[in-house]
C-alpha cells in the first residue's frame, strides 16, 4: 500500500503557476491603497484639530478661535485658508510662514486691530485677501509687501482714516479693491496711481470731505472711469452746500479756488500760510542773491543775481475733467452744426425769394405796355403789390 504522502503523486507545477498568476495583480492594488491611506493619515495629522481639511481647503471658520492654530504642517497642496467669524485680535509676524501655495485667505469678521508689517511676505501666490469687518484703524505701509499676485483686496468695514503712501505700490495686478465703510475723509492720488489694472473700486459709506484735499483724487477717479473702471458712490458730507451730492457729479470748476490757495501757501504771503518762513515757492521762480527765505521777487534782478530756488515745489499738472471736456466738445459740435444748417437754409431761402421777385418784376414790366387805358386803374394795385413784396 503506498504511503499517503506519496499517493498524491508529484506536484502539479502548472496549477501552481496559475495560482501565482491570479494572486500577483492584487499586490499593486494593495500598494495603492496603502499609499492613499498613508496620505490621508498625513493630512489628518497636519490639519489643526479645530479645522476641517481636505486636499486643497483648510476651513477654520466659526470655531471661536482666540489665537491662530498651528499651520506649519499644512499640506503643500492647500490653496484656501478660511478663518472668518472667530475672535482673533492679533496675528504674529510668522503666522503664515511657508504657506507659499496659498491662493485665498479669509480673515473677515474678527477683532483684528493691528497687523505687523510684511505679515504676508511668504504668500507670493495669494490672489484673494479678505480683511472685511475687523477693527483695523491703520495699516502699515509694508503690510502688503510680497503680494505681487494679489487680484482682490477687501479692507471694508474697518476704522481706517487713511491709506498711507506706498501701501499699494506692489499691488500692480490688483483688479478689485474695497475700502468702503471706513472713516476716510480724503485720499492721496499718489497712493492709488500704481494700480494700473484696477477695474472695480468701492468707496461708499465714508465721511468724505469734498474740498481741496480730495481734488487730486477726484481727477484720478475720473481717469479710472474714463478707461472703463467702475466706482460706486462717493457721497459728500462736507461742505454743507455739497452734502449728499456725489463728488463725481460736482463740476471741476468748483475746485478752481484751490489753485489760488496753493499759490498763496507756496508763496508764503497768503492768509492761510501766515507768512511763515521756509514756505517753498513753485519751481521756475528765482530770487535775488540778497533774498531771504526763498521769497519770490516781483522784479527780475540782474543776470548776475539770478539764483535758482533750491527747495521749490513742483506743481502737479491739474487736469480738467476728461468726461466733461468730451461732453463739451460734443455739445459744441452739435450746436455749431445746427447753426450752420440754419444759416445755409436761410441763405437758400433768400436766394429763392430774390429770384422769384426778380421774375415777378420782369413779368410785370412786360405786361404794362399791353394794358393800355387800364394802366391807370391797375397802377395803384401794382404799386400795392410792389410795396407788399
Amino acid at each position: 500500500m503506498p504511503h499517503p504522502l506519496h499517493s498524491a503523486g508529484p506536484p502539479d507545477w502548472r496549477s501552481q503557476g496559475r495560482t501565482s498568476h491570479t494572486t500577483t495583480p492584487t499586490r499593486p492594488v494593495l500598494l495603492c491603497l496603502l499609499c492613499v491611506l498613508s496620505s490621508l493619515v498625513d493630512l489628518t495629522t497636519a490639519c489643526p484639530a479645530t479645522c476641517l481639511c481636505n486636499a486643497t481647503d483648510v476651513d477654520c471658520s466659526g470655531r471661536g478661535l482666540l489665537s491662530m492654530p498651528a499651520l506649519t504642517h499644512l499640506p503643500v497642496t492647500a490653496r484656501t485658508l478660511l478663518l472668518p467669524n472667530n475672535h482673533l485680535s492679533s496675528l504674529g509676524p510668522g503666522s503664515f510662514a511657508n504657506l507659499t501655495s496659498l491662493e485665498r485667505l479669509d480673515l473677515s469678521n474678527n477683532y483684528l486691530d493691528d497687523l505687523p508689517p510684511v505679515l504676508f511676505k511668504d504668500l507670493g501666490n495669494l490672489s484673494d485677501l479678505t480683511l472685511h469687518n475687523n477693527s483695523l484703524r491703520a495699516l502699515n505701509r509694508d503690510l502688503f509687501q510680497g503680494l505681487v499676485g494679489l487680484r482682490k483686496l477687501d479692507v471694508s468695514l474697518n476704522g481706517l482714516s487713511d491709506i498711507p503712501l506706498g501701501l499699494l505700490d506692489e499691488l500692480q495686478g490688483l483688479t478689485w479693491l474695497s475700502v468702503a465703510g471706513n472713516r476716510l475723509h480724503a485720499l492721496e492720488r499718489a497712493a492709488f496711481e500704481p494700480l494700473a489694472n484696477l477695474q472695480y473700486l468701492q468707496l461708499g459709506a465714508n465721511p468724505w470731505e469734498c474740498d481741496c484735499n480730495l481734488r487730486d483724487f477726484k481727477h484720478w477717479m475720473e481717469w479710472l472711469l474714463y478707461r472703463g473702471g467702475k466706482v460706486d458712490g462717493v457721497e459728500c458730507t462736507l461742505p454743507k452746500d455739497l452734502r449728499g451730492r456725489d463728488i463725481r457729479g460736482v463740476p471741476v470748476e468748483m475746485f478752481n479756488y484751490c489753485l489760488q490757495l496753493d499759490d498763496e501757501n507756496r508763496g508764503g504771503g497768503g492768509p492761510r500760510s501766515g507768512g511763515k518762513e521756509g514756505s517753498s515757492p513753485p519751481c521756475g521762480r528765482t530770487t535775488g542773491s540778497g533774498g531771504t527765505g526763498g521769497a519770490p521777487t516781483s522784479e527780475v534782478p540782474a543776470a548776475g543775481d539770478l539764483v535758482p530756488v533750491p527747495d521749490c515745489v513742483r506743481r502737479r499738472y491739474q487736469p480738467v475733467s476728461v468726461r466733461r471736456a468730451i461732453g463739451t466738445v460734443v455739445i459744441a459740435g452739435v450746436v455749431c452744426g445746427i447753426v450752420c444748417i440754419m444759416m445755409v437754409g436761410a441763405a437758400a431761402y433768400g436766394c429763392i425769394y430774390a429770384s422769384l421777385m426778380a421774375k415777378y418784376q420782369r413779368e410785370l414790366k412786360k405786361r404794362q405796355p399791353l394794358m393800355g387805358d387800364g394802366e391807370g386803374d391797375a397802377e395803384p394795385e401794382d404799386k400795392q403789390i410792389s410795396s407788399v413784396a
